[in-house]
């Protein structure tokens, strides 16, 4: 996470050779907690670095003696996370374009609107923020891509669950697992199993949810037809284990059954009169509230209890935010292979999406999403195209389309000029041919919409570079 403007640990340089513009810009941000420099030029500038490194550099495109954009390249030899934000004059959008091809992180028009300022400070922090972060993680999917007995992640929720189920993976009491839908309540089930005593017998594995209540029963405890015993995943897993998956879904007689099972060991298959043995270790998941159900008289408080005898809360991905490159890297290898294509990895920008994204359904909605940017990937990485929309319409929630109705005319205009902009990637002939207006009305359009900053709407350099 990027330090917050109040702790005076960002350090930022000023080359400006406008002293008047220079003090001001310095003090606002000293104000706001940065550790600020300031030079009058290219050649001072560089001066200022000796020993002290900035994280980033504002500098004016046009200085005597040494421009901004050979200040950025000389200060980038020594200093290559340092980010940069130009300044140019009024207007000059095709210069502002340039420096950014040429490597600055983004662009300001003077005079300088300071809240503009914060705000694009604060986003250029956290996307160099996030390079970093990346880097680190794909030295750390070089260095191990994966845990050992096929445990992929090293987060620390990830490292803590482990540390548990090792701990009771030896001991034969219920283990209750509770968690998100895609959490990977079933794999750590069969953690447990592998990591017990039982590993080389049977892990059998029922889905209780949304099941015909007699075909459920027949599965678990088997049954008796035409005199024949038809054995179940009880009967299947003696000896080894049995994984309930979504318990809150059995029905009362079931939940009867099972009880008596595990208070005796024993159990009766259905349309039989015998009694059948296992010595089945029971594993369940719910990603419902058991509690409440017990509360409502929906589950029997005496199983619950027999159930929870060891309780494991499964991290959502959210939790296990550094797990995401190493899991969409296994989930990239597996589904290109499956595949036949050759694709290295993702894109830093594809894996920035990642990163930020909420992913409510957790381990199956990223594998999911992988397997789609695999056969959707047109190059040799995968790209923030090839990703879900829904990936994209929240890594850019404050970029969406106006309301319609809502939004005034102008609001609409403003909108499609932007982003046909970073459709193009900045050129204003190419985004008037597309829209059928002439180069100049963007220009003046650009212009007006830089003297009056409209919140939510990035810069259109910016939203280009990150396209």
């Amino acid at each position: 996470m990027v330090p917050q403007p109040s702790e005076p640990t960002i350090r930022v340089l000023i080359a400006d050779d406008e002293p008047a513009a220079r003090s001001a810009l310095g003090e606002m941000l000293r104000d706001e907690g940065y550790e600020v420099q300031t030079a009058a030029d290219g050649f001072k500038a560089l001066g200022k670095i000796d020993g002290w490194t900035p994280d980033v550099l504002i500098t004016d495109v046009k200085m005597p003696a040494l421009g901004g954009i050979e200040l950025m390249a000389k200060i980038r030899e020594s200093s290559p996370d340092t980010a940069v934000i130009v300044m140019t004059a009024f207007g000059s959008v095709e210069g502002a374009v340039e420096a950014i091809k040429l490597g600055a992180d983004d662009y300001l028009s003077k005079p300088i609107h300071f809240p503009q300022l914060l705000i694009i400070l604060d986003r250029v922090l956290r996307h160099r923020a996030l390079q970093r972060e990346a880097s680190a993680l794909r030295d750390a999917l070089r260095e191990r891509e994966v845990e050992p007995e096929g445990v992929i992640g090293q987060s620390k929720p990830l490292r803590e669950l482990l540390k548990v189920v090792r701990q009771v993976a030896a001991s034969p009491v219920a283990v209750l697992l509770r968690g998100q839908t895609g959490t990977g309540k079933r794999y750590t089930a069969a953690l447990l199993h592998r990591w017990s005593d039982r590993s080389d017998r049977a892990f059998s594995v029922v889905r209780c949810g949304a099941r015909d209540v007699n075909e459920l029963e027949r599965e678990i405890f088997g049954y008796v037809e035409g005199g024949e015993l038809h054995k179940g995943a009880l009967a299947a897993a003696d000896g080894g284990t049995l994984f309930l998956d979504e318990i809150a879904e059995l029905s009362p007689g079931i939940q009867a059954k099972l009880l008596n099972f595990l208070q005796e060991r024993t159990y009766v298959p259905v349309g039989g009169t015998a009694k059948e043995t296992s010595d089945a270790r029971v594993i369940t998941a719910s990603k419902g509230d058991l509690e409440r159900l017990v509360r409502d008289g929906r589950f029997r408080e005496d199983l619950f209890y027999r159930l929870n005898v060891v309780t494991l809360r499964m991290p959502t991905l959210r939790e296990r935010r550094d797990d995401i490159p190493l899991l969409a890297s296994h989930f990239l290898q597996m589904y290109a292979d499956a595949a036949g294509k050759k694709i290295s990895g993702l894109n830093e920008r594809a894996l920035g999406v990642l990163l930020n994204f909420e992913w409510p359904g957790n381990i199956r909605q990223l594998e999911t999403c992988i397997e789609r940017a695999v056969v959707l990937a047109r190059s040799s990485e995968i790209e923030p195209r090839d990703l879900p929309r829904e990936l994209m319409s929240a890594a850019h929630d404050d970029e969406h389309m106006p309301a319609v109705p809502g939004a005034s005319l102008r609001e609409l205009e403003r909108y499609a000029i932007l982003r046909t902009l970073e459709h193009v990637g900045g050129s204003t002939s190419k985004a008037a041919k597309i829209l059928g207006i002439s180069p100049r009305k963007i220009q003046y359009r650009l212009n007006e919409y830089r003297s009056t900053p409209q919140s939510g709407v990035p810069s259109v350099v910016a939203a280009s570079k990150r396209s």
